[in-house]
Parts: C-alpha cells; sequence; structure tokens
C-alpha cells in the first residue's frame, strides 16, 4: 500500500494503481519494479504537509494494487484502462505508477481528458518503434490519436521524424532552458504524466533511458504543483531498480504533491 493511502477504493477520492508494465523498454530494463520502490521509499514521508497545512492521510486516497502485467502490451493497455475508467466514474482520480510510458495512453482513454501534459526528456512521437505501435517510443504519438494537443515539457532529444510531428500545431514542446519563463496555464481539464527521465540523471539516475542536461528535481517538483489543480489524472513512469532509490523517492514525492496541489483546489 502508498503510505497513508488509508481510503477504501469505494469512498476514495484518488485511486493508486500500480501499471508494472516493461515490455518495451529500450536500454535499461527494470520498469516493473517501480510501482513498489515508490511505495517503499515513500514509507519515511511525513503525513503532514505545511504548504497545504494538510495531512495526506486525510484525502482520500486508496490503494488498488498492482494489476498484474503480461506480454500482450495493446491487451493489458486496453485492461488497464477499463480498471482506470471504472474509478473515473466513480468521481476519482487515478494515479498510476508504472511501468513504462505506454501505461500513459490507457490513462488519457480512461479519463478523456483533452490536453496531454507530459514531463519528458524524449519527444515519444515516432509513429513505430521496432515496427511496434505500442511501444514507450510512441507514446505521445498514440495519444495524440485521443487528447486534441501534447504540451511536452523538458524534452531534449528525438529523431527528424519526431521534431518534425512536434512542430505541427497540436503539440507543444518546452524545452528545459525554456520551462523558467512558462507558466502553467492551461485551460480545460489536462491528464499529467511525469517520466522520471524528464530529471537531469543526476537526480533520478533510476530510469530506462537516461537522458543528460534535464530538469531539476524542484522544477519538476514545482510544475507538478501548479499543473495538478487543473489535473483529472496523473501518472509517473519509467523508475527503475538501477539505483540506490533516488528516482523510487522523488516519484513518491511527486504524487504526494499532486494530491496536496489537487485537493487544495477542488
Amino acid at each position: 500500500m502508498f503510505p497513508g493511502a488509508t481510503s477504501t477504493v469505494e469512498d476514495a477520492s484518488y485511486v493508486v494503481i500500480g501499471a508494472p508494465l516493461d515490455n518495451t523498454t529500450t536500454f535499461y530494463p527494470g520498469a516493473r519494479f517501480g510501482p513498489d520502490r515508490i511505495r517503499h521509499y515513500a514509507r519515511h514521508f511525513d503525513d503532514y504537509d505545511h504548504r497545504t497545512r494538510r495531512h495526506f492521510s486525510d484525502l482520500g486516497v486508496a490503494d488498488h494494487g498492482d494489476i498484474d502485467a503480461w506480454d500482450d502490451t495493446e491487451g493489458y493497455l486496453e485492461y488497464l484502462r477499463s480498471i482506470q475508467s471504472g474509478y473515473v466514474l466513480d468521481e476519482a482520480i487515478p494515479l498510476t505508477l508504472g511501468g513504462e510510458h505506454t501505461v500513459s495512453l490507457a490513462g488519457i482513454q480512461a479519463t478523456e481528458a483533452s490536453t496531454y501534459v507530459v514531463i519528458d526528456a524524449h519527444l515519444d512521437l515516432r509513429d513505430r518503434y521496432d515496427g511496434n505501435r505500442f511501444n514507450h517510443a510512441t507514446t505521445t504519438r498514440r495519444i495524440l490519436e485521443h487528447a486534441e494537443e501534447a504540451i511536452i515539457i523538458g524534452a531534449r532529444t528525438g529523431s527528424q521524424e519526431e521534431w518534425e510531428r512536434a512542430s505541427q500545431a497540436d503539440v507543444t514542446v518546452i524545452s528545459p532552458e525554456e520551462v523558467g519563463d512558462w507558466h502553467p496555464s492551461v485551460e480545460g481539464d489536462i491528464y499529467l504524466s511525469v517520466d522520471i527521465d524528464g530529471v537531469d540523471p543526476s537526480g533520478a539516475p533510476g530510469t530506462g533511458t537516461p537522458e543528460p542536461f534535464g530538469l531539476e528535481p524542484s522544477t519538476v517538483h514545482e510544475l507538478v504543483d501548479g499543473l495538478a489543480p487543473s489535473a483529472i489524472g496523473f501518472d509517473i513512469v519509467e523508475v527503475n531498480d538501477r539505483d540506490d532509490g533516488q528516482a523510487a523517492t522523488l516519484a513518491g514525492k511527486l504524487l504526494r504533491r499532486f494530491v496536496y496541489a489537487n485537493a487544495a483546489h477542488p
């Protein structure tokens, strides 16, 4: 159980869902261990938040547990979407712990958010990768078949094909250098995704495709704080077991910041 997730799923305002999918990780596998590591390294966090003067355990968070993955990625995403959709119908916000970034597609379908906002080192705008349409490198491209627009924060690498797709009107890319001048003011409902590789590897080394020159952890913390009030779904993905808990600890803090900030602006 995620620490402080003391509500029942029937009464919850937020439901943590572990999605340990690890089928298409390109370089350093281990995202299947992400949900357990995030829960484990969040055990020492204080329950009280001084910014909002609220206790996490009072905010109606439940933990569904993990939805065990299998080798049919598309089939798994459909099943994950069905679980998330049930909670959305019950007016609870799904908080998904990846797993590889592919799981975000299920979240955007379940919430039907019009805008996908993602913190990520990579554009993920390939149409196919290794011949596969459902891959962690195609996530944003697939999501744009359901959402009206994508805002990619912290992107610093991509193929020529991806940068050409990113130049179209339904995609906005905010580089790490531009983040300081960008203020979250997105209209309508958003789905917020944090790929932990959006953070510089010095702050979150435990991830599948680390990319230097990324965002500082404190910057991502402030972005989540500013975006959470407009969000109707959230995930944090691509945490693996290849560090001493830095990435998982940060992920747990970001999930808690999302809940605190979202709950403060109902």
